[in-house]
């Protein structure tokens, strides 16, 4: 009985998986399928970020949101603002370098998490620092010996730069003034008035007074006599620029530093020069080498440069380089150890990024001098270019100089109808940013363009950026003066008064409203965005 009971048992096993296998083979003729779900909503590996709801959802704009949002959300979101910026290659009002090889870029990248101020825990990157110090200060024909290690400092820029350089002269002309036994409250600094912002931000923070000399009308450059004749013995240095941002012109340092070692002689001061070379300084030594304008003159004794213009990196470095030790006091030089090492620093900053300066030491070893000349010959050569294009209308009068930056300033021959700030907002609507503005005291109703000629600016940008210019002319002849031929019988209106103004005059009227127009034009896009 036990036996049978077992032989039951075991058919019922062998039946019931026979049972449940058949129940797994597709039926016979018939294609399996795969049953598919609906994703939930908290599935957001799924989701497209056009699809899910935060592209829909105004973010706040001046408070931190509450609570989070995907990365891919949050980079969509910015990217797509970001579209709306202009194109960096088409920004023809910066001199600051917008395109650089893929291998540098890498290089960048690679060194993005990089403290530049770590200098012990990264001593390669200080050592690539010294040595741009070093083949900067040779360009610059720096009086080294044999061996002997340049004295310079990689900042974040020309204006960094050139605090440091003013803060140098200004503290080395008090300890002299000190040791004299005379008053030392009162520096000046003597420059043009064509001068970059960032001199007036260094008179104004270090209360250093500015003495501006006047430009001339055709003349848009310091006058080295009228320079000299403004210094006096509380003057801490003359400051030359080595490529003017109004109109490229490289001002004439070797007349300045001859008037000047004339001057200290007959007075018995010792009035040194420094040379803001922020845009020339890497061009005039590669391509007008028998200008002299560096250390080559006794009396130059700082220098600066950028290396995120014509030095051909991204925005984010400068450098100052002093002829030798004695022109940098030693007491503005700080010493800290908390890093791991004894530290020299002398910097208005102190955290910054590593990359810009390792990709300045891949710019000068991988160009060398022959390519650094070829650039600025083809940047040259583009110039040329735009300026007799630009001739060819017969429209224009050109401002800039042939010797110089490589870049076109100027301005129309007639202006009454339409004025150089139209001309800039209508070119806008091809994409490029031309900058329109006036000249600084004593030229004010002079109104230009001007287009900086960059690496990345070819030849065939350079046609098609005057086929622009000519059609937007075309346009602007088209239409009525309604603007301009109002602001003019106004202003003429105005001086009917009492005296009947000039055609200078009323220009000026009219460039000083259009300043305004562009200005809170500015305001209201800064509102929205």
């Amino acid at each position: 009985g036990t036996k049978k009971k077992l032989i039951l048992s075991k058919s019922f096993l062998l039946e019931k998986k026979e049972h449940t296998l058949s129940l797994l083979r597709p039926p016979p003729f018939t294609t399996t399928m795969v049953i598919s779900k609906a994703a939930s909503e908290s599935d957001l590996s799924v989701h497209s970020t056009f699809a899910s709801r935060y592209v829909r959802v105004s973010l706040p704009r001046f408070k931190m949101p509450e609570n989070s949002i995907p990365k891919d959300a949050a980079y969509q979101i910015i990217n797509d603002e970001l579209m709306l910026d202009g194109n960096p290659r088409l920004n023809l009002a910066s001199f600051v370098t917008t395109w650089m090889e893929p291998e540098c870029d890498k290089l960048i990248m690679d060194s993005i998490n990089k403290n530049y101020v770590d200098m012990d825990e990264y001593p390669v990157t200080t050592e690539l620092q010294n040595r741009c110090v070093n083949m900067i200060a040779h360009l610059f024909n720096a009086p080294l010996g044999e061996g002997e290690a340049a004295i310079g400092v990689g900042t974040v820029g020309s204006s960094e730069a050139i605090m440091l350089a003013g803060l140098a002269f200004k503290r080395k002309w008090q300890n002299k003034m000190k040791a004299q036994g005379k008053p030392h409250d009162k520096p000046n600094i003597v420059t043009g008035a064509n001068v970059q912002v960032c001199w007036e931000k260094f008179a104004r923070y270090f209360e250093v007074d500015l003495k501006e000399v006047k430009l001339e009308d055709g003349y848009y450059v310091m006058d080295p006599e009228k320079a000299v004749e403004m210094v006096d013995e509380n003057t801490i240095c003359v400051a030359a620029i080595l490529g003017s941002t109004l109109n490229g012109e490289f001002e004439d340092v070797k007349r300045l530093n001859d008037l000047l070692v004339e001057k200290n002689k007959e007075t018995g001061w010792d009035t040194p020069i420094h040379v803001d070379a922020a845009s020339g300084g890497f061009i005039a030594p590669f391509i007008y080498p028998e200008i002299e304008w560096d250390f080559r003159l006794p009396l130059v004794k700082s220098i600066n440069v950028s290396g995120h213009k014509y030095g051909l990196v991204y925005a984010g470095i400068g450098w100052v380089i002093w002829r030798n030790k004695e022109d940098l006091p030693e007491e503005l030089i700080f010493h800290i150890n908390y890093l791991g090492a004894d530290q020299p620093t002398f910097t208005l900053n102190f955290s910054k990024g590593s990359s810009q300066v390792i990709a300045q030491y891949y710019q000068l070893i991988r160009l060398g001098y022959e390519g650094y000349k070829n650039i600025m010959e083809n940047c040259q050569e583009n110039t040329r270019v735009l300026r007799e294009g630009l001739e060819k209308t017969e429209r224009f009068n050109i401002v800039s100089k042939e010797i110089g930056v490589p870049l076109v300033a100027f301005s129309l021959k007639d202006s009454s109808r339409h004025n150089e700030f139209e001309i800039s907002e209508h070119l806008r609507r091809f994409g490029w940013i031309v900058p329109a503005y006036t000249m600084p005291a004593n030229a004010e109703h002079v109104t230009v363009l001007r287009v900086v000629i960059r690496e990345d600016f070819s030849r065939t940008l350079a046609e098609r950026l005057v086929a622009d210019i000519e059609k937007v002319l075309h346009e602007l002849d088209t239409l009525p003066a309604r603007v301009t031929a109002k602001l003019a019988a106004t202003a003429e209106g105005e001086g009917s008064s009492g005296h009947k103004k000039s055609p200078m005059e009323v220009q000026l009227e009219i460039t000083n409203v259009w300043k305004k127009f562009v200005a809170e034009k500015k305001k209201t896009k800064n509102v929205i965005c």
